[in-house]
């Protein structure tokens, strides 16, 4: 790109550009249908004071205005975990191990002689957008772009203003993106503003190469939990090198892991104490393993092509040349929590049908859910919703409608400000609390009360009728799955509204 015009209006930072290509990398299959169009051979070195480095890349407080915050930059959406910014800011001040003491001691001359260099060489890694660049958030405007131009063997990196100052903002998306060191940016929330730091800046780099480098340098030397890095950087959910690399249980195993142990532990589940974690002989509820089983092959699982059926809402991208959803393990826990208590409740308004029969059915047999005050329709040993196949089947569903549905649910748009994990009981309480005034929930909702008219009854009901015990006997066994899927949808396609038209596309 050509170097803006009167340069000596814009502030001008010499940086170093170091080569780096081989040969043998002209043989790599470069595709800009998926995000990985060709690199430019070579990258960029010079240093910028944090707080200035940090408007130029959209870290700022989320009141502030005119500016797009990075967790709503939806394309790239790498999201902070505030308590890592806080361990940096603290070791900044007076290095290790004054940082690690508590408030107390900080404040006290005792401990005065432990203060050191709060150093951090480190580089932050960054890509400068170009013009041509798009994000869902939108591109960078012309006024705000960072260009570089060459004098002689010198290269200069142009900044968008003459002298940077504390309010400066971007009009639309910033023209720089963090690939790596947002946590040490955050860290310099105020502070002095001439504490500099050493940056590694590409040009025009495609978001999957941004993802590619982020895991080679977090997580190959294993510096952080692999689990996390799928919410810092959630496009690695969908990337086929990793896939094929790892086997992607890495994201798939774990993640389900982790919601089906959400689903089990938090306070609001209704399978809260009611999921056969050891897999114990004679323990009623499903197994671990089959829940974990569910999730892989439902919310998480990949998208290869329309060909192949809708994908994981958690793990797949909506559509070709789109990104995968970035909510956070938090978020997802929250998302099936809330699905499952909407189904509950349905079915506990449910006062005819088969619902009343089962709960009829209850009391003739003095069965213990009658008695617990846990409703026999959704609960009970005749119930299908407590099974393998019932616990499959409403989530299949579930999953593909609203992947299906997704550009009219305006999922992206469902922000948390607290990023955490599914085990965070509080986090994920936090995102149930928010999902419920999202429109996303009512969707949600009108999905569970429309499968609560699907008859939940299992073949071993006593009093059904030979037909309808011969109907329900080909729910079971692995093929079942398939069937209860095909009639809920039939189901659902009899209603009326949003969730008929979106079963009518599955």
């Amino acid at each position: 790109m050509p170097p803006k015009a009167h340069m000596d209006h814009f502030r001008e930072v010499t940086a170093i550009k170091v080569p780096q290509w081989l040969a043998g990398w002209n043989e790599i299959s470069f595709n800009p249908k998926e995000h990985r169009k060709r690199p430019k051979p070579y990258f960029y070195l010079f240093s910028l004071p944090a707080r200035e480095l940090r408007s130029l890349t959209g870290i700022a407080r989320r009141s502030a205005s005119g500016i797009a915050p990075r967790a709503a930059d939806l394309g790239i959406q790498r999201q902070h975990e505030p308590e890592r910014s806080e361990e940096i800011k603290q070791f900044v001040e007076y290095g290790f191990p004054w940082s690690t003491l508590n408030e107390s001691k900080r404040q006290s001359a005792e401990f005065n002689d432990l203060r050191k260099p709060g150093w951090l060489p480190t580089a932050i890694v960054i890509n400068i957008l170009e013009i041509t660049d798009s994000r869902p958030s939108g591109g960078v405007d012309q006024n705000d772009l960072v260009t570089i131009a060459q004098e002689g063997q010198s290269h200069k990196i142009i900044l968008p203003y003459s002298d940077w100052t504390p309010d400066w903002r971007p009009s639309h998306s910033p023209p720089f993106e963090v690939i790596d060191g947002q946590h040490r940016l955050w860290a310099f929330e105020a502070g002095d503003t001439d504490f500099e730091l050493p940056v590694v800046a590409f040009h025009g780099l495609d978001i999957s190469w941004q993802a590619y480098l982020f895991w080679t340098i977090n997580i190959k030397p294993k510096r952080i939990n692999p689990s996390l890095a799928f919410d810092l950087y959630p496009l690695l959910r969908t990337e086929d090198w990793l896939d094929r690399a790892e086997g992607h249980e890495v994201y798939r195993d774990t993640r389900s892991q982790e919601l089906t142990e959400a689903l089990w532990s938090h306070p609001e589940s209704p399978w809260h104490d009611r999921i056969n974690m050891l897999g114990e002989k004679g323990n009623p509820w499903v197994t671990q393993s089959a829940w974990i089983k569910t999730l892989t092959s439902t919310f998480v699982r990949r998208w290869t092509g329309r060909s192949t059926g809708p994908g994981g809402l958690f793990g797949s991208r909506m559509q070709e040349g789109e990104e995968v959803l970035g909510w956070s393990r938090a978020q997802q826990a929250a998302f099936l929590i809330f699905a499952w208590k909407a189904f509950r409740d349905a079915v506990g308004k449910m006062d005819s049908g088969w619902a009343k029969k089962l709960r009829i059915q209850a009391i003739k047999d003095s069965a213990a859910s009658a008695s617990s005050g846990e409703d026999p329709a959704f609960y009970g040993r005749y119930s299908l919703i407590p099974s393998d196949q019932g616990v499959r089947g409403y989530l299949h569903v579930l999953n593909d409608i609203c992947f299906t549905w997704a550009s009219h649910l305006q999922l992206r748009s469902w922000q948390v400000e607290r990023r955490a994990g599914a085990s965070d009981a509080d986090a994920v309480a936090l995102a149930l609390t928010t999902l419920s005034r999202h429109p996303a929930s009512d969707f949600v909702s009108s999905y569970a009360q429309q499968a609560a008219r699907f008859d939940w009854r299992s073949s071993s009901t006593p009093e059904l009728t030979d037909q309808e015990r011969r109907a329900k006997l080909v729910f079971r066994g692995s093929s079942g799955y398939r069937e209860l899927r095909a009639q809920l949808i039939e189901t659902l396609r009899d209603g009326k509204g949003d969730i008929a038209e979106a079963a009518k596309r599955l």
